[in-house]
């Protein structure tokens, strides 16, 4: 069983920035595309970013290209996620999960979520 845990998130204002790390523990992430989630309170669960195996493939969602940055560390077994210019309606919990190969926009046909950790955007 794949375990990812997400680190990085905290209180930050707006306009700074915040670097998210989702690390697997008992495996290599070499095979899986991983993808960051986020949920906000009385909103949808809202895929934010992806990266397939190789680094070659991102995606973004439109609320956040520009400012987010996704990459990956297969020898670290290390994706994270570089988050820019953060704006107050980029509050919410955090989650990275897997996928065998390939990105996929529909958060169910991810096998592995992490725990989630929580960014909050105010001044």
């Amino acid at each position: 069983q794949l375990q990812l845990v997400e680190s990085g998130g905290g209180l930050v204002q707006p306009g700074g920035s915040l670097r998210l790390s989702c690390t697997a523990s008992s495996h290599t992430l070499n095979s899986y595309a991983i993808a960051w989630f986020r949920q906000a309170p009385g909103r949808e669960r809202e895929r934010i970013s992806c990266i397939d195996t190789g680094g070659d493939f991102k995606a973004y969602a439109d609320s956040v290209k520009g400012r987010f940055t996704i990459a990956r560390d297969n020898a670290e077994s290390t994706v994270y996620l570089q988050m820019n210019s953060l704006k107050s309606e980029d509050t919410a919990t955090y989650y990275c999960a897997a996928r065998w190969l390939h990105c996929s926009l529909y958060w169910g046909e991810y096998s592995s979520w992490g725990q989630g950790t929580q960014v909050t955007v105010s001044s």
